[in-house]
């Protein structure tokens, strides 16, 4: 097998991290604009709204919202057959429960869209990009609420209805399975809105992120079914943040806990490709005498919401070793991940590990048989521009050729069915983890620092021309 003649190359942004113009054109505060900017090792800090006096790198990002034009024709020089990017919830129902949406937000898309298009470059759009309206989390306490599935439903139905002759494939909730692992409170906080008071207990803030993930897997089915009712040729994914656990060693013990780690990472790839629950979920929760909502009706919506493919980011592998646990495997993945002797890792210590995509298809593939897009998959480093003004980025082209070489075997040899494959990050943006701008993915150099100076000039890589090469010969180059 080759790769697909209509193989969609491209590269993915967020609107958030990207955009800016966080209060143009009647945009409301999203979840993203009261994050202040962190750094590596430090946690980007949730203020109580917007404060003049704290720094919120996506108020301006890089701000494509005035730029796309520019840069949607970068991308069409290196031959993008595909854009992937979100569409700002805020621009288009300000607080999120407005009854009417925002005509000038809506406009936006239809223009940036057409701009796409005319470069035949197909949008490939996700809804909810860590960008839920701020006040619906005030107000409503985020995803803990069950008013949050029909807002959300009512927002995907508008842009569905909006944009159902121009855009095809569709996402719709962003790294929805990284709750899963409670770590941080920001973490929690871009996936479903949830804030905690810091006087929970561990195994409540657990429960509030499966009841939180929950409404949203409700939430997600409802907007499945919309679509299709809109568009029948609507190809609607999920979206899952792809970190697959090795056990450390073939010792039993390491084997079975690597099982239960994966499970409780994909739990939420089950009930989007299958339509329900797997039974070491809800074995999970009874346990732990979860107290979650989940009615009847909710299993019925999620057996009629299955997606037609699986979009999923990669960027690195996990490892684990058996140590405290007992029977039950409890994996808690800040306690118990360990560090892969086997691979390298970048300078913010993500493992890179390019086999590692391979594993990734052949899993979802032999569970699911969807079709399957990689929709993130990049490279973040600190980019020199040198004296003549180029930047001499081999780092990222090593990188991403390794991955690439990864994915062909999988279709190649392995046989898996992959749609597209789209970088993380083809202009530089804002970090969504650090808030940071030197933390760079793109082909494209943008011109700001981290205290938010800077032109804004757009400047092309090596590897700009690199992956140029890698499209134009469908994969060959490389």
């Amino acid at each position: 097998m080759k790769l697909r003649e209509d193989f969609l190359w491209g590269g993915a942004i967020a609107a958030h991290q990207a955009e800016g113009a966080w209060q143009t054109g009647g945009k409301g505060v999203s979840i993203a604009d009261v994050m202040t900017a962190g750094a590596n090792g430090v946690p980007r800090r949730i203020t109580d709204g917007v404060l003049s006096y704290e720094n919120y790198p996506n108020h301006e990002a890089i701000d494509f919202f005035n730029h796309y034009q520019e840069d949607i024709k970068l991308f069409a020089e290196m031959g993008f057959k595909c854009l992937r990017t979100s569409i700002a919830w805020t621009r288009i129902f300000p607080n999120g429960d407005d009854e009417m949406p925002n005509e000038e937000g809506l406009k936006f898309y239809d223009d940036l869209f057409d701009e796409m298009l005319k470069y035949g470059i197909e949008p490939i759009i996700t809804l909810a990009h860590f960008e839920m309206p701020y006040h619906l989390v005030k107000e409503y306490g985020g995803f803990l609420n069950r008013k949050c599935i029909d807002f959300f439903v009512r927002f995907a139905s508008v842009c569905f209805e909006r944009y159902k002759d121009k855009v095809k494939y569709w996402m719709t909730f962003n790294e929805i399975n990284n709750q899963t692992h409670y770590m941080s409170d920001d973490e929690v906080f871009r996936d479903s809105g949830l804030l905690f008071l810091n006087n929970e207990t561990p195994l409540q803030r657990e429960q509030a992120c499966y009841q939180a993930g929950h409404y949203q897997l409700v939430a997600s089915a409802l907007a499945v079914q919309e679509g299709h009712r809109i568009n029948p040729d609507f190809k609607i994914g999920c979206m899952i943040a792809m970190c697959p656990i090795y056990p450390h060693s073939c010792h039993p013990n390491d084997i079975m806990l690597s099982v239960v780690a994966n499970h409780k990472r994909d739990y939420y790839t089950h009930i989007h490709a299958r339509g329900y629950y797997p039974a070491y979920a809800l074995e999970y929760m009874k346990r732990k005498e979860f107290q979650i909502d989940m009615t009847q009706e909710d299993l019925e919506i999620l057996k009629k919401g299955i997606v037609d493919y699986i979009a999923f980011s990669y960027y690195m592998s996990y490892a684990t070793k058996y140590s405290h646990h007992d029977k039950y495997y409890d994996f808690e993945q800040s306690q118990d991940l360990i560090k892969n002797e086997y691979v390298e890792a970048s300078e913010w210590g993500w493992q890179i590990d390019p086999e590692g995509l391979r594993y990734s298809l052949n899993y979802f593939y032999d569970l699911y048989q969807l079709p399957m897009m990689i929709v993130e998959n990049g490279f973040g480093a600190v980019d020199k521009i040198e004296k003549d003004g180029t930047i001499q980025d081999d780092y990222r082209i090593d990188y991403l050729r390794s991955h690439i070489l990864a994915m062909k075997d999988a279709v190649e040899i392995d046989g898996v069915d992959l749609l597209g494959y789209t970088t993380w990050g083809p202009i530089d943006i804002v970090s969504a983890g650090t808030g940071e701008m030197k933390k760079r993915y793109g082909f494209v150099y943008v011109d700001k620092d981290n205290e938010g100076q800077g032109t804004l000039q757009r400047r092309p890589k090596k590897s700009f021309y690199w992956y140029q090469k890698v499209i134009e010969s469908n994969g060959e180059m490389i």
